[in-house]
């Protein structure tokens, strides 16, 4: 580790500026594109997005997921329904999403309520992963516990063996989560921390926007 203090791990952000006049009306439309920037930029995985859920005890859990769709339904992303942020889901429907793009210093923030889709719309989602990555959905529910690496070989190594000539078929546990955001901020790192802060709200006739403070 580094024998630098923590403190002292900073440098200044002075890739770009963001002015009320430079963003779209629609900030799904924005979304989009600093989004496309993003990938051209480099990045690796501009859809990798920290996803926030509330435990039904109130414990609040935060983890890594990737954005498989932005539409009319909100930001999509894939799951079990039994997984542990399926199960916080279920009990708490707000949520949380951030998105993080260092080449550019920029951040997005979006909060909203999450919906589960509907069977047919989570089949066209499965349809789309790589066999492989079908077959992982099924030899165990996301988070349970396994005995060690060989276990879990052996288990897709059985479940590969049973599709290697079939499709595999959709399970009723897993699908996309719909989020439907209430705000969508932007963030756009700026020397002396005086970063560009724009957040929009959701109201009945659209959208309104509004500066923030660093």
């Amino acid at each position: 580790m580094s024998s630098k203090p923590l403190g002292l791990h900073r440098r200044e952000f002075s890739q770009g500026r963001l002015d009320i006049d430079d963003l779209d009306k629609d900030p799904i439309q924005e979304f989009q594109r600093w989004y496309d920037e993003a990938e051209k930029a480099g990045n690796l995985d501009p859809s990798a997005m920290a996803l926030a859920t509330v435990s039904p005890e109130g414990a609040p859990h935060v983890r890594m997921v990737l954005l498989k769709a932005i539409d009319e339904r909100g930001f999509i992303f894939c799951t079990h329904q039994d997984s542990p942020k399926g199960k916080d889901l279920q009990s708490n429907p707000a949520a949380a999403i951030t998105f993080y793009w260092p080449e550019l210093e920029r951040q997005v923030r979006i909060t909203g309520t999450a919906r589960w889709l509907s069977s047919e719309e989570n089949a066209a989602f499965f349809s789309t992963r790589p066999k492989g990555a079908q077959i992982a959905v099924l030899i165990g529910h996301q988070s349970d516990p396994v005995e060690d690496r060989k276990t879990l070989d052996a288990k897709f190594e059985e479940a590969s063996r049973q599709f290697e000539n079939s499709d595999v078929p959709p399970p009723e546990n897993w699908g996309g989560y719909a989020v439907m955001p209430a705000t969508i901020e932007f963030w756009q790192g700026r020397v002396n921390r005086l970063h560009d802060r724009f957040r929009f709200s959701r109201t009945a006739d659209g959208w309104s926007l509004e500066r923030l403070m660093p």
